[in-house]
């Protein structure tokens, strides 16, 4: 249903059946036997910051855990990830190591229970594709992918996945923290009655930019700054402000059906992405969305990250309070980090054969930032299925190359201006 475009929110309920029942039931828990079993295996396939910040929130997850293989572009990354393992008291030296780009293929092979895949969010459709095909369970990064082919490669390797019975977990952690799981639920039990409209929000800082050295050429230096660039991360809106996003898809258990936005870089002099974004999205039913995305020198006291739904009879945060009339209900409970919680949900389904699958909930809500993108470079409203559909895509490249730098996207420029032919199907 969804590779015609549109989706109903029938059909978005239904597609999310799996990750619903299990993970937002919350939590699923091993029984004495599996805790006593074998340790997981874990590999790894890229080792830059995120990757090991996962080394810690598995570790943490699970005392029963072993990383077996690492991989990354870099062979220094490789290094890094292992001091961070000797730190937590993880023995390294019987793990296997790949480097390169097309290291997933050696990874995929090894005899592990699942793959955590913290690569630039471009090379993710390939490598989930890859390890399905080798019948691996994985933890994916958020966003899915950074252009619409992408997605759509990442949804039918999800629906392979779950005929297979792997499972599959994404970086949408908010889907694991108790205090929203239970929020949300109350919300989709009418307790702001109908939603009238959202707004989210992902307005901080600046991310930091690692300064070039002589020895480096144009793309490892991009990738050493994958945030910073178009065809590695998909631009702000699409690599972080999907968390909110997502939780805004959640909340009404559909997608958009259309966008318009504006953006620009009012400071941003390093890269090729914006640093601000603004987006009008509307779902199926007529409710509008305001997406605010900025990463601006502020103080922390102004930064906004977060979500808000305004209903018939109240409004709530989406996260820990509800307000209806005179009542106010708060949620008062301990909430494990959800770093580490998505990772005791996906090391418990891998445990118990209670398979997840999150790939699609976490590709639709990816297509939904990417569709505000279209927008806002496009300069025009565009639909669902107009940019679900497209075609336009980033270039992908696999060498460690001189490269010509992409110019700064610039609404109704290139390659999006009717002059220049841009065509969305």
């Amino acid at each position: 249903m969804c590779d015609k475009g549109t989706v109903t929110r029938r059909d978005f309920v239904k597609r999310g059946a799996i990750a619903t029942a299990t993970v937002t039931a919350f939590n699923i828990l091993p029984s004495p036997d599996a805790r006593a079993q074998a340790p997981i295996r874990v590999a790894m396939i890229g080792c830059g910051g995120r990757g090991k910040g996962a080394l810690k929130e598995v570790l943490n997850a699970d005392k029963n855990v072993r990383f077996t293989v690492l991989a990354d572009i870099l062979p220094d990354r490789i290094e890094e990830a292992k001091q961070v393992l000797i730190q937590m008291d993880h023995p390294v030296d019987k793990i296997e190591t790949f480097v390169g780009f097309k290291a997933y293929q050696e990874v995929v092979k090894a005899d592990v229970d699942y793959v955590i895949l913290t690569t630039p969010p471009c090379y993710r459709p390939e490598i989930l594709e890859a390890a399905v095909e080798a019948k691996k369970n994985v933890f994916m990064e958020k966003p899915a992918a950074v252009d619409p082919p992408g997605i759509r490669r990442i949804i039918a390797a999800g629906e392979k996945a779950k005929s297979l019975g792997l499972s599959i977990a994404a970086g949408s952690q908010r889907r694991h923290q108790a205090d929203y799981i239970e929020t949300i639920r109350r919300i989709h039990e009418g307790a702001i009655g109908d939603i009238m409209n959202l707004q989210v929000f992902w307005c901080g800082g600046p991310i930091g930019f690692r300064p070039r050295t002589p020895d480096m050429t144009d793309l490892e230096w991009q990738i050493r700054n994958w945030y910073h660039f178009g065809w590695l991360s998909g631009d702000h809106i699409v690599e972080q402000h999907v968390h909110n996003i997502d939780v805004a898809n959640w909340v009404m258990q559909a997608h958009p059906v259309k966008a318009y936005g504006c953006g620009g870089r009012a400071w941003q002099q390093r890269g090729d992405i914006w640093d601000h974004h603004a987006v009008h999205f509307e779902y199926p039913n007529g409710v509008s969305m305001l997406s605010m995305a900025g990463q601006h020198p502020r103080p922390e006291k102004f930064s906004r990250v977060e979500e808000r739904v305004q209903g018939v009879k109240g409004q709530s945060n989406c996260r820990d309070w509800i307000k209806s009339g005179n009542q106010e209900w708060k949620y008062d409970k301990d909430v494990t980090n959800p770093y580490v919680q998505e990772h005791i949900d996906l090391i418990a389904s891998i445990r118990n054969n209670q398979p997840i699958n999150e790939a699609y909930n976490i590709a639709i809500s990816t297509m939904t930032a990417i569709m505000g993108r279209i927008a806002e470079y496009t300069g025009r409203e565009v639909t669902w299925d107009e940019a679900y559909n497209s075609n336009e895509k980033y270039p992908i490249y696999y060498s460690l190359e001189n490269i010509e730098p992409a110019p700064v996207p610039i609404p109704g420029g290139e390659p999006y201006s009717e002059d220049a032919g841009w065509q969305p199907g």
